[in-house]
């Protein structure tokens, strides 16, 4: 898919889900936006080898997952923004989204900007982004046992910090993606 049109379509199209993606992969609305803008430009670049338009998504999310685990491993992390900013009522984030509770949506953030970043990239493809296992792995680049054994671990994270994700036995995915519907 040669034609740069397309991916101006493309990005017009997807970049709310994805800027989405990209916050609550990196716990914040501005690093998410910078996060997502380095992966458009590079997925820009590759448009030419993208064979499909939902090809790209999974381009723009693999590599917004890379770049951030490459990040943080190299990154000093000395410098933590200030993360006590009110809520705007009527901002743009404020849609009147009767699926969830703005309050939850906030603790979910925080509670997902707290876990290691290979744990947040599990549990936000899997649950927000509603990816499987394997396209999991395939996007991070590891066994499909490391990517369940990551959102395993995730979640018995955020039950531990109070997040009530459901029966661990019987349905992680329901309790979880009903927590992640209330999308910031």
């Amino acid at each position: 898919m040669a034609d740069r049109g397309d991916f101006d379509a493309f990005v017009t199209s997807r970049y709310a889900a994805l800027a989405r993606t990209a916050m609550l992969l990196t716990g914040a609305r501005a690093s998410g936006e910078d996060l997502l803008q380095e992966a458009l430009i590079r997925t820009y670049v590759a448009w030419p080898k993208v064979r499909e338009l939902a090809a790209g998504e999974a381009y723009v999310r693999t590599t917004m997952v890379r770049l951030l685990i490459r990040d943080r491993k190299r990154r000093w992390s000395g410098e933590v923004p200030h993360g006590d900013l009110p809520e705007q009522a009527h901002g743009p984030d404020h849609r009147g989204d009767p699926r969830g509770d703005p309050a939850t949506r906030v603790t979910v953030r925080d509670a997902l900007r707290d876990l290691p970043i290979e744990q947040r990239a599990v549990l936000v493809l899997r649950f927000y982004a509603d990816l499987t296992e394997s396209q999991i792995a395939e996007a991070l680049d590891c066994a499909p046992g490391t990517v369940k054994s990551r959102i395993s671990r995730g979640l018995a994270a955020l039950r531990a910090g109070g997040l009530a994700l459901g029966d661990p036995v019987t349905d992680d995915t329901t309790a979880i993606t009903t927590t992640a519907e209330a999308r910031p």
